[in-house]
């Protein structure tokens, strides 16, 4: 029965210009480098760990590198401002490079979080690899945040049809040039590469490196219908290109079958009432942006954006919605990202 569903569903892919580019790929050890600080004053130290896709830690069994000279251990301090690229090595497999910082003046540095984008159906069989590479990244990381964009029918007698479909997302599509599903994207323009859940350095790296010189807060509540919420956006340098603001209402706990074809999840056919989390049940903003005020994006100054407005009709528990608010620059990638529940009065996250 599976193989048949297989093909019908191969058959669907094809009319949607599905490619080669979904099929499963051989496994591949990778490893991730991370730092407990992107950005030190002189004097002071970073230090490094290094993990598989799995999550287990090779840090004590890696050598790690600094400007491509060897260091003892895996902390590293500088007497002289600067950056410096860093990469692990572990039995044979180097990492992706990390820059860091030395700053002989306090500066204004914010943690440094990624979204991750992840176009996907319930009638989609091959969509819980990209939703179990997910589950692998949160293990590591609390700052990946992800959205599970749905997609593509609102119409039930459609073979891809998905009860928690998102049209409005079929604009943000068109701008990614990737057909079919599944496909993941991290910090929204960056295509997270197949498989995904052998690719979390890929994801990891996004939380590492160059500080992002821009945090966000989200004080919000929820009550008799509606949203209430303040977007705050501090910069830590003047930030002279056009820059906009994307906030979603996810919902969480959303129990639907869904159809698997992979060898994750124990390898079964249907996941029998799966429950979808991080669901985009709507958009306050233009899902591709709102410009924020150029005047207002100067280093020490905030940008604040306010809404009052009812909860998306398609939200089915209003105790299940969360909040992600991210700025995109000119050419549409994220800089920073932040989520949020109601109730909480977020602070800037200043390292």
């Amino acid at each position: 029965m599976k193989k048949n569903l297989i093909l019908i569903v191969a058959a669907l892919f094809f009319a949607l210009g599905c490619s080669s580019e979904y099929e499963i790929l051989k496994s591949q050890e990778n490893i991730s480098l991370t730092a407990d600080f992107s950005s030190r004053l002189t004097g002071e130290t970073i230090t490094f760990s290094v993990k598989n896709a799995k999550g287990d830690d090779f840090t004590a069994d890696s050598e790690f590198f600094v400007k491509g000279v060897k260091i003892q251990g895996n902390s590293f301090s500088s007497d002289v401002m600067g950056t410096f690229e860093v990469t692990a090595n572990y039995n044979g497999v180097t990492s992706a490079p990390l820059v860091i910082t030395f700053d002989e003046e306090p500066q204004i540095h914010f943690r440094k979080r990624m979204l991750v984008e992840d176009y996907t159906g319930t009638w989609c069989g091959y969509c819980p690899r990209v939703a179990w590479g997910i589950e692998l990244l949160h293990l590591q990381t609390e700052d990946a945040i992800a959205v599970a964009i749905h997609r593509p029918s609102s119409n039930v007698s459609s073979p891809v049809y998905d009860p928690y479909n998102f049209p409005e997302a079929a604009e943000l599509e068109a701008t990614l040039g990737a057909a079919a599903y599944p496909k993941g994207f991290l910090n929204r323009t960056i295509r997270w590469e197949n498989p995904e859940p052998d690719n979390i350095a890929q994801a990891i790296a996004l939380t590492q490196g160059e500080n992002p010189k821009l945090g966000l807060a989200i004080t919000s509540t929820v009550n008799d219908g509606k949203i209430t919420m303040d977007v705050n956006v501090m910069f830590g340098k003047d930030f002279s290109n056009n820059l906009k603001l994307v906030v979603y209402v996810l919902e969480n706990g959303l129990v639907y079958d869904q159809h698997n074809y992979t060898s994750y999840y124990n390898d079964e056919d249907i996941l029998v009432n799966y429950v979808h989390n991080h669901v985009l049940r709507g958009c306050l903003t233009s899902i591709l942006g709102e410009d924020i005020n150029s005047t207002l994006t100067k280093n020490g100054e905030t940008f604040t954006r306010s809404f009052n407005v009812n909860i998306p009709a398609s939200v089915a528990n209003q105790a299940n919605i969360e909040f992600v608010a991210f700025v995109i620059d000119q050419t549409g990638k994220v800089v920073n990202v932040r989520k949020s529940t109601p109730g909480k009065t977020q602070e800037m996250e200043l390292l």
